[in-house]
């Protein structure tokens, strides 16, 4: 299995090792992301020491050349050193792919709570409530990741807070001087594709100067040639990084991100990490990222069956969680009628799956007893090639080697049936043992 993938915590629990690609050149780790991570650290302070201790003896060295290359009685071992400067191969510098950290901006403290939610409901239509009975507060230092099933409501419960929907029962309170930044990833395709980073941030900030507008997409990233860019032509990190600023540029009180790092690779995954904890404001995370969530998150709220309620556990307890609900499941569509498993039904199974197997056992034989005969034909033919292969074969014996030729086309001619037949064979037992 070869997987491309940012998820740091799938490349942690599936892999066995982590080819990296840098500089053009591939390298291969041994062990999950992390090793990888730490062995790379290592051997790039490895580097960066080596590198050091080499400009050092070649000053060293430049030195004493310098000093005695007009000297008779040092000339020779002048010239000696001058020769092995000239061989000594440079360590190559370290070179990483530089990451633009990413920099919100803080808000004006608001006192507390910020937000209070009062037996509230949220509905797309009128009295068919998507989520209800949803009391919770939020502090403008809370960290807050939503979890539970795509379909169970986080989007709509994040709609909510931001004034994308409206209170259907209940109260929602909130301070009058509230502001929200929201990212969503169906905000990208939004965005107007023939517009450029210079000009999007351009009309978020009319009075600023040309240099000013630079100097803001030159912090997240975006020199002169990559801000003069459509927006159609940006990758998909690109794009996140710019969303990212043209939501909180104004300084809100509340981060409201819904996977913010499908598009982000694993650096800038770190460096949104770092820029989430420095925030001073409140952020409300909707992720699959786990290592995102434990990273920067110190609430769980669950959101299943219909509401919202904080999860009195951490990431470990919540996946917990959702494998008893689907061993649950599992063992619910496994009982009967009268919910105990049919013991009558399993033996007739286990019966008719071994009926089947005897039934498929000769075609399985066939295609092995034919492997075989492949295998002892390959053999005979390098054996023969050999033999021919000698040239004085030809002038010492050429009735001999007559014989050989002949036998050699003979076997190639078996060899060439029998893997025809293989081949037959595997189908017709792939096809049999496939059939229900």
């Amino acid at each position: 299995v070869l997987i491309v993938s940012h998820d740091r915590d799938l490349l942690n629990r599936a892999v066995g090792s982590i080819l990296h690609l840098e500089n053009l050149k591939l390298t291969l780790y041994a062990g999950g992301y992390d090793q990888f991570e730490k062995t790379r650290r290592e051997r790039l302070a490895q580097q960066l020491a080596l590198k050091a201790k080499q400009e050092d003896q070649r000053r060293h060295m430049e030195k004493f050349v310098e000093r005695f290359r007009a000297k008779a009685t040092k000339a020779r071992q002048a010239q000696s050193r001058l020769k092995a400067l000239e061989k000594m191969k440079p360590i190559a510098a370290v070179m990483e792919d530089r990451v633009h950290p990413f920099h919100f901006p803080d808000p004006n403290p608001l006192s507390p709570p910020i937000i209070r939610l009062e037996d509230a409901s949220v509905a797309y239509e009128a009295g068919k409530p998507i989520l209800s009975h949803m009391n919770l507060r939020i502090d403008m230092e809370d960290r807050i990741a939503l979890l539970g099933a795509n379909g169970n409501g986080k989007s709509t419960f994040a709609k909510l807070l931001s004034d994308r929907l409206n209170v259907e029962d209940g109260r929602l309170l909130k301070s009058k001087k509230l502001t929200f930044g929201y990212f969503a990833q169906h905000q990208l395709d939004e965005m107007d594709p023939k517009q450029t980073p210079f000009e999007a941030v351009q009309n978020l900030v009319p009075d600023f100067t040309q240099a000013q507008v630079r100097a803001k997409l030159g912090s997240f990233g975006f020199g002169i040639d990559r801000a003069d860019t459509q927006i159609e032509r940006l990758s998909g990190g690109e794009k996140a990084r710019l969303l990212m600023h043209l939501c909180t540029n104004h300084a809100p009180h509340v981060l409201i991100l819904d996977e913010p790092t499908n598009h982000l690779d694993v650096d800038s995954r770190e460096a949104l990490i770092h820029a989430l904890n420095e925030f001073e404001g409140c952020v409300i995370l909707i992720s699959h990222d786990q290592h995102l969530i434990e990273a920067c998150v110190d609430r769980l709220w669950l959101v299943d069956g219909g509401t919202v309620a904080p999860f009195d556990g951490d990431m470990a307890e919540y996946r917990k969680l959702l494998l008893d609900k689907r061993d649950t499941r599992e063992k619910k569509n496994s009982k009967g009628d009268n919910g105990n498993s049919s013991r009558e039904d399993r033996r007739d199974a286990k019966r008719a799956a071994a009926e089947h197997r005897a039934a498929i056992a000769p075609l399985k034989r066939k295609a092995e007893t034919l492997e075989k005969e492949m295998e002892k034909l390959q053999s005979q033919l390098a054996k023969l090639e050999g033999q021919l292969g000698d040239p004085d074969l030809y002038t010492k014996d050429p009735t001999k080697a007559a014989a050989l030729n002949k036998e050699r086309s003979d076997t190639q001619s078996k060899l060439e049936q029998t893997e025809h037949d293989w081949l037959e064979a595997c189908e017709a037992y792939e096809d049999a043992r496939q059939a229900t």
